[in-house]
């Protein structure tokens, strides 16, 4: 796989005249190395349903004259650039007006995307419809007619649907339309029996070509769906809706499957489909830096003028941000992801909704932002996970612990490892039992929708205080052998229409009602869901209970302590077989604007960023990457100090062993 890779969407309507006009293939493969890109996504098909090429099993878009398709491939590949091929699978709008009864329909009986033909926009595709053939017979052709590196295929995923195809569907297999369970289970199926086709499709003419199945969000828990693809492209535009915490939370799970895996972003200001939107260079400078650190190649989106004129200021800005990654590259290939702590996703334990506007549940992403922000190395996993690789597992917010997982948790502990467990983790499925020894003792809900935690820690910067808590927890009492880390007090009562106080809660009353957070021999148990919380609120206390407690539970073990800023973020990689880690820093403040937008414009230099690492073998030389230059370390036992003079967007330091 390519590490600076273009996604070029052409969805061009057929009301537009003189498509690829301005093609020339000279100008392509220009703007193609001022781009310093080396693979580009091209189109056989967009969501308005045209072909881009001479075609009999679909029809080549009314106003372009020639094989443009043929053409970028033949200039591309001239110039050493990969073509993997674009085919819109769930979108064609042209087939969408012939056969509205192929459409997806809701239990209401509206189509998926825009929900009536008087809206402007496209409808989406049952895969258990006549469309499946069309779309195969599309796939075919083009494999078998043109020098292919691969297959694109977007706007897929299991879907619910109630059009008269699957509602034929249930009554033949005596399962129930009124059912929502019977009616996912169809959409399972369905998407299964379009994978298999579409992947039959491809690979019965070219069988190790690259095939990815694009939904937008690789679903955490669901190793399954990821492998009906070769490889992954974790879709996410940190402007588009996906936002900066997303990518981590997507790449740190996706590194844990074996699988090949790159993050596309967008040069768009905001999303798909903007012309004449680019963001600030620095951003996508960023953002592309950061698929490297999370140990992914690249992919940037653009979008191709009707015209078929490449935009030189689009490749302009593209090559300011790979001429980077063409340098820094040899420090990420084969790289392997370093990692204390193993996040068992509550959305791979089915307990944490995926918002479809920012592509992630709240309970991962508040984690995520904790570990960034406290320099933590971590992975994303799901329950297929071996956790003897690592030193922590965190249960966070809502993952309740059924005999299997007690089991395995319990088989990690006795290797030597610990878990933090928060809110109604750590609970036996009834929630009624503590699953594992945390030093807590279960007694009930909490009879307050809030209350406050006086933590029995030095809270730095904070002072000696009792913090509300925004999030009800269980009410506990310190099991035999327990240690109380801090404890809890109440409200004096609960806000209602008959006694409330102030403008949001009642005051603590000043009495201690227990433990709100425990330790025992299996870890560390903190009652509330402050995950949930911290993504909702932003508390700084609720970061602080965190770290106190991983701090304590890693001890000694943790491998890196690099403290600067809470928009830093460090990942730590080995390259076996250069013998080295690899230590990428990065720093941008991102900020609001308009309704919002997540921007990146200024990229503050850091200066003197001190690292000291624990547990790899001894060094031979530490050198900044790609510069070369020798940097100073001290080398104590089994830990390794370095000062790093200047941080700009993104450094590496290559630590080469002894």
């Amino acid at each position: 796989m390519r590490f600076r890779q273009v996604h070029l969407d052409f969805h061009t309507s057929e009301a537009i005249t003189n498509v690829g006009a301005e093609f020339s293939a000279a100008q392509f493969q220009e703007q193609l190395r001022h781009g310093h890109v080396d693979s580009i996504t091209l189109f056989s098909k967009c969501h308005h349903g045209w072909a881009y090429h001479p075609s009999d099993a679909n029809e080549q878009h009314p106003h372009l004259a020639f094989d443009l398709l043929g053409a970028q491939i033949e200039a591309a590949h001239e110039i050493g650039v990969k073509t993997p091929v674009y085919l819109s699978a769930g979108l064609d709008e042209k087939e969408a007006r012939r056969h509205p009864e192929w459409l997806l329909r809701s239990s209401d009986d509206r189509t998926n995307w825009v929900d009536t033909f008087l809206k402007p926009g496209y409808h989406q595709f049952c895969m258990n419809s006549p469309y499946l053939d069309i779309l195969c017979a599309q796939i075919t052709e083009v494999v078998e007619r043109y020098d292919v590196d691969g297959i694109f295929l977007d706007i897929v995923g299991v879907r619910d649907c109630l059009c008269h195809s699957c509602l034929a569907t249930l009554r033949a297999g005596g399962q129930d339309p009124l059912q929502p369970a019977d009616v996912h289970a169809l959409g399972e199926r369905v998407y299964a029996n379009y994978t298999q086709r579409t992947n039959d499709a491809v690979h019965k003419v070219k069988p190790d070509l690259p095939v990815f199945h694009n939904g937008g969000h690789i679903a955490r828990g669901r190793r399954d769906l990821a492998r009906m693809s070769t490889h992954l492209e974790l879709e996410s535009l940190p402007t588009g809706g996906w936002g900066y915490d997303h990518f981590p939370l997507s790449a740190r799970y996706a590194a844990t499957l074996g699988m090949d895996y790159l993050g596309m972003t967008g040069k768009f200001h905001t999303s798909w489909g903007e012309f004449g939107g680019y963001k600030h260079p620095n951003a996508l400078r960023y953002e592309t830096a950061l698929s490297l650190a999370n140990g992914a190649r690249v992919s940037v989106g653009d979008q191709l003028h009707p015209s078929g004129k490449m935009d030189p200021a689009t490749y302009a800005l593209i090559g300011a941000a790979y001429e980077a990654v063409e340098r820094n590259e040899s420090w990420c290939i084969n790289s392997v992801n370093v990692a204390d702590i193993a996040l068992l996703s509550a959305e791979a334990a089915g307990k944490d909704a995926v918002a479809e506007s920012a592509h992630m549940g709240r309970i991962d992403a508040g984690v995520v932002r904790m570990l960034l922000e406290g320099k933590y190395l971590f992975n994303v996993v799901d329950l297929a996970e071996d956790f003897a690789q690592y030193k922590v597992v965190i249960l966070p917010d809502d993952v309740p612990v059924n005999e299997s997982l007690r089991v395995k948790l319990k088989a990690f502990v006795a290797g030597g490892g610990k878990i933090l467990a928060t809110g109604s983790s750590g609970l036996d499925p009834e929630g009624t039992n503590f699953a594992l020894d945390l030093g807590a003792k279960y007694e009930g809900p909490s009879p307050f929708t809030l209350d406050y935690f006086r933590p029995a820690f030095s809270v730095d910067p904070l002072v000696g205080a009792a913090y509300v808590m925004y999030s009800p927890g269980p009410q506990i009492a310190l099991a035999a052998g327990g240690t109380a880390l801090g404890s809890r007090t109440s409200p004096y009562f609960d806000r209602t229409w008959d006694h409330f106080c102030s403008h949001q809660h009642a005051p603590s009353d000043g009495c201690d009602a227990g433990p709100g957070m425990t330790e025992g021999p299996d870890g560390i148990y903190v009652a509330w869901r402050v995950f949930t919380d911290y993504a909702v609120k932003g508390s700084l206390i609720l970061r602080k209970m965190v770290q106190y407690a991983l701090d304590r539970l890693l001890g000694e073990r943790k491998t890196l302590h690099a403290p600067f800023g809470a928009q830093g973020v460090v990942t730590l990689t080995r390259q076996e077989a250069e013998r080295r880690h690899v230590l990428h820093l990065l720093y941008a403040s991102p900020v609001r604007r308009g309704e919002g937008v997540e921007v990146i414009e200024d990229l503050p230099v850091i200066q003197n960023v001190s690292v000291t690492l624990r547990g790899l073998p001894a060094m031979r030389e530490v050198t900044l990457a790609p510069q070369g230059d020798l940097l100073p370390f001290v080398q104590d036992g089994d830990a390794v100090t370095v000062v790093v003079p200047r941080l700009e967007c993104h450094q590496m330091v290559a630590l080469s062993w002894a």
